[in-house]
């Protein structure tokens, strides 16, 4: 797959996960908007109904008491005299009501006669006599049921009175039995599907609080709701109703419990999706140079084959049989580009090492310090054929470590190799080996003063078969094997490395590895 391909997917699945996400957040601010609306109005709904309640109630507890009041009065003028005799008569009449319709009523009518008249023998009415008289019931009984009306009129009208001026004079705390109003406020709010926990305070036209339940707070103003109560008392003597919700927030919040999973859900995939287009460029950038090292070691294989190949023909020439120094120049060559085969099969084969999680090694207790010292006894030919130097620093007093002694030496000898190819032209190659402790490490350092490395490269010199552009430098030859093999090497042997390099200026490598501690 080519990589503009790669970068075309990977562009619009970041575009497809990011744009999923904001439409998410959206619907999540929406859906969250519209439960706290929901919320707001539910409450608000359910505090007017407490104040409508209020005042229904107050309104009653008037009538009652005048009813009352006025049941007294008229029993006063009911009272029969003593002098009179009552005969009660049953009589059946329609009136008409106030509002134009009419009514058949049955009526028990009380006669009073006196009883001088029921002594001189009583009077008889004929039946012309009777007639007249159910009349004249009749409209009694609309005169007293009119008069009746305009009683409970002008009785409901002293109510409203009162309640106009008197009740908003009252105390409000004469006005509320706060446990009724709790009773109420928790049943306006089931009716409204609101099973939440609230407190609430009652704050008289003076701003004073009159009364407050247990666990009311006014930190948190978003969850305060305030009803005006007795909204149709006078604008200065206005009471009002707090109402404190201190689980609004759970609920508002409790949409959440569906966008987390899917968010979480949909993090996942980005995650998954990101480690997954890098792991493709990785690998991609792994094939590139997998085809460079292939041609390379082809180009590396060839050329000791092909001078083999040319010395064994030489060698059937009699001439060269017969001239001792020419066969043995032959011979030489031939034993040179067996070497240089050899060499380069061995960096082939190094490359089974990176297909194990962990290499085979030998561990040994080993000193270190003896190991650095044979390493730098063998490489000094090496830089004084550059007219270098070589020197070792052995700071490091615990030196014993667990090591495979020949993979180990391997790793130094690929440091200083590197610290030899990569020098500086006309400039003599200086290298140092130091050593030394830093609680239960022991630390090693080779330097040198090459070319360096850029920063952009430092982090990567680690990878399999990456290599340092070195510009016009072509004379360098190497498969992008030796410092991978070189960091697995450490990594297994339970230490680290890193490198630190300037540019023109040269390169540190910083070796660090576990010491034998005593008993």
């Amino acid at each position: 797959m080519k990589k503009s391909t790669i970068w075309l997917l990977a562009l619009v699945m970041f575009i497809a996960f990011f744009s999923l996400l904001f439409l998410q957040v959206r619907y999540m601010k929406a859906s969250m908007s519209v439960r706290e609306q929901q919320f707001n109005e539910m409450v608000k709904r359910s505090l007017i109904n407490v104040s409508r309640d209020l005042e229904q109630e107050q309104t009653l507890r008037y009538l009652e008491e005048d009813m009352l009041e006025s049941e007294n009065r008229y029993s006063r003028y009911t009272q029969p005299q003593a002098s009179t005799n009552i005969v009660t008569e049953q009589a059946k009449a329609t009136i008409t009501n106030p509002d134009g319709g009419e009514t058949e009523i049955e009526q028990i009518i009380q006669k009073q006669n006196s009883i001088d008249e029921i002594g001189k023998g009583g009077v008889f009415l004929s039946p012309r006599h009777g007639v007249n008289t159910i009349s004249k019931t009749s409209y009694d009984l609309q005169q007293s049921f009119l008069r009746r009306y305009l009683y409970e009129q002008a009785l409901m009208n002293e109510v409203i009175l009162k309640l106009l001026y008197k009740a908003s004079n009252d105390p409000i705390e004469e006005r509320i039995n706060f446990y009724e109003l709790d009773k109420y406020i928790r049943s306006e709010l089931l009716n409204s599907a609101l099973n939440v926990p609230y407190s609430f305070q009652v704050i008289d036209f003076n701003n004073k609080i009159v009364y407050s339940s247990p666990g009311f707070s006014t930190k948190d103003e978003k969850s305060i709701y305030t009803q005006i109560l007795f909204p149709r008392d006078p604008p200065s003597k206005l009471n009002s109703l707090k109402v404190y919700f201190p689980t609004k927030r759970d609920f508002v919040y409790s949409e959440l419990s569906f966008f987390v999973p899917s968010m979480i859900f949909t993090f996942i995939l980005l995650v998954t999706f990101i480690f997954t287009i890098a792991n493709l460029f990785r690998q991609k950038r792994l094939s590139e140079m997998k085809n460079d090292f292939i041609n390379n070691m082809t180009h590396e294989l060839k050329t000791p084959v092909s001078t083999i190949s040319l010395a064994s023909q030489m060698l059937k020439d009699e001439s060269i049989t017969k001239s001792p120094e020419v066969f043995k120049h032959v011979a030489g060559v031939i034993n040179d580009e067996t070497k240089r085969l050899s060499f380069q099969v061995e960096k082939v084969l190094q490359m089974s090492l990176f297909d194990k999680q962990r290499a085979t090694l030998k561990i040994k207790e080993v000193d270190l310090n003896d190991i650095i010292v044979n390493v730098a006894n063998t490489h000094i030919l090496k830089v004084e054929k550059f007219n270098g130097e070589l020197d070792i620093d052995l700071q490091a007093e615990n030196t014993m470590v667990n090591i495979d002694e020949m993979h180990f030496t391997n790793v130094l000898f690929n440091l200083l190799d590197n610290a030899l190819k990569y020098k500086r032209e006309d400039v003599p190659p200086v290298l140092m080996i130091r050593t030394r402790n830093e609680g239960n490490k022991i630390i090693i350092q080779v330097e040198d003063n090459g070319i360096g490395i850029k920063k952009e490269d430092v982090k990567k010199i680690f990878d399999r078969f990456y290599r340092v552009s070195t510009g016009n430098i072509h004379d360098v030859k190497g498969f992008g094997l030796g410092l991978a093999y070189v960091k697995k090497i450490v990594t297994d042997l339970g230490g680290s490395i890193r490198a630190d390099s300037e540019l023109n200026k040269g390169t540190k490598f910083i070796i660090s590895l576990p010491v034998i501690t005593q008993k």
